[in-house]
């Protein structure tokens, strides 16, 4: 039975008798994913849509799908992750019941890539345009150039994307192994490898666990930093890059910071992080966080289109997080759904987002950024770098932030002193020179800004 065919008759018999904007909004995007045990598995947008539909619509589809089938089904309403979920689930219960073969004769890699991510639809800009090309430079040439690749930058500024587009790009010309895990999976299965078997080994298990890392063309491990304080897993990871790495295979690496700053990692890690290249990505600014934006939005294919004051709006207000970019066209256009398909405008965008917005860091409030990471940088809260305090351990931090707003974002004196707590312009006056002549005399001092400056990346400088 053709279930598209199926579901577009029920869909189509159920269109002649409700209005258009109820149709579109409730009944377009859904799909019949299966028929199993006289259930009926329909897929759904979003989780309104289940309640809805079960409560108001449960008879309507019912009838119309048991008269089209002769049969009777319960219906069951998921969304995809809800179905996702199921499927794991399911899954998993199978796997219960095998037993598990682990020889190298059925050993079958795969590769964990995900097709949608690739430099086609990743958006370059200044920010991440070295990053960009040194991630294709290797996917060209795995093995001969940039080995290891070390990938670094704050989440959800596309380190994984690059991951998965490297991957995707050598599988596509090339008959090379590829492999990409994150660092919790490779513990997760490094300890499942020393755990003893019924007969008291796991000679098979570790084989096993061997044979499908060291017997790779590419390695691609995504945050790396999650390996921190796992002794025993540094030390086979050390192994297993060794091994790699004199067999000329290509190893790419990801962490939300430098090599430098993995404290936690051994020293002999870090130093063979920096064998080959370390690229940073910085937060994306203004114009490629619009490029990013109207890419998410072509992708879509919604069927309003969304003005550019709309993009401009959403760009100026979201932080860097691309994931979260993306997640406020979402929640845009699933707002104008909900009322009804209402037009999409400043307005409304404004409506929709103003509790989205407050989560995000955008351009305008570079200041926050700084803040946020000269507060983590000192171990200090947010809320203790903007108080009255006088400690030096907060009233440092506080010079060092403010002159850090001073210089890299030509922010007027006033405007400082408003965002850190009310204080006079004088103030920020006096700390923004007592750091500018400190960092003259004091190397280490100056080491720290030059730090802080790396972490905080490209702002926008008005």
């Amino acid at each position: 039975m053709n279930l598209d065919f199926l579901w577009s008759k029920v869909l189509s018999q159920i269109k002649d008798e409700i209005s258009s904007i109820s149709y579109q909004t409730w009944f377009a995007e859904t799909k019949l994913y299966k028929l199993d045990n006289n259930k009926a598995y329909i897929v759904v947008p979003m989780k309104i849509h289940k309640k809805h539909l079960n409560d108001n619509y449960y008879d309507t589809i019912s009838v119309k799908l048991d008269s089209l089938t002769n049969s009777s089904y319960e219906l069951l309403f998921y969304t995809d992750e809800e179905i996702s979920t199921i499927e794991i689930e399911k899954k998993i219960e199978e796997d219960k019941k095998k037993k598990i073969e682990n020889t190298k004769s059925n050993f079958n890699i795969n590769s964990n890539l995900k097709p949608e991510y690739n430099f086609d639809n990743f958006i370059v800009g200044y920010s991440n345009k070295f990053a960009h090309a040194a991630a294709l430079s290797v996917a060209e040439n795995p093995g001969k150039i940039y080995n290891p690749l070390f990938l670094f930058g704050n989440s959800g500024l596309g380190k994984t994307h690059l991951m998965h587009a490297i991957g995707n790009y050598i599988v596509e010309h090339s008959d090379k192994k590829v492999l990409y895990v994150t660092s919790e999976q490779f513990r997760e299965e490094f300890v499942k490898a020393n755990r003893k078997d019924d007969n008291g080994t796991n000679f098979n298990y570790v084989d096993f666990f061997k044979d499908k890392y060291r017997n790779i063309d590419v390695l691609l491990i995504d945050d790396i930093q999650f390996l921190g304080g796992a002794t025993q897993t540094q030390q086979e990871f050390f192994h297993t890059f060794n091994n790699l790495y004199n067999d000329s295979k290509q190893i790419i690496i990801s962490s939300d910071r430098s090599p430098d700053d993995l404290k936690l990692l051994e020293e002999r890690l870090r130093t063979r992080f920096c064998w080959g290249l370390t690229a940073n990505i910085f937060p994306p600014d203004f114009a490629l966080r619009k490029e990013i934006l109207k890419k998410k939005i072509v992708a879509g294919n919604f069927e309003q289109d969304i003005p550019d004051d709309v993009i401009e709006y959403i760009a100026s207000n979201i932080g860097p997080d691309v994931r979260q970019l993306e997640g406020a066209i979402t929640r845009l256009v699933a707002y104008s759904t909900i009322m009804g398909g209402i037009k999409i405008d400043l307005d409304l965008a404004i409506e929709a987002l103003k509790d989205f917005i407050s989560k995000g860091v955008g351009e305008k409030n570079d200041v926050h950024r700084i803040q946020k990471i000269v507060s983590e940088y000192f171990q200090i809260s947010i809320d203790d770098i903007k108080s009255k305090k006088r400690s030096s351990n907060i009233s440092f931090p506080r010079q060092i932030a403010m002159y850090l707003c001073r210089t890299m974002l030509n922010e007027s004196f006033p405007k400082i002193g408003t965002e850190f707590g009310g204080k006079d312009h004088s103030t920020v006056m006096h700390s923004v020179e007592k750091i500018e002549n400190e960092i003259k005399v004091n190397k280490d001092l100056a080491n720290i800004i030059e730090k802080l400056k790396d972490d905080i990346g490209v702002v926008n400088k008005m």
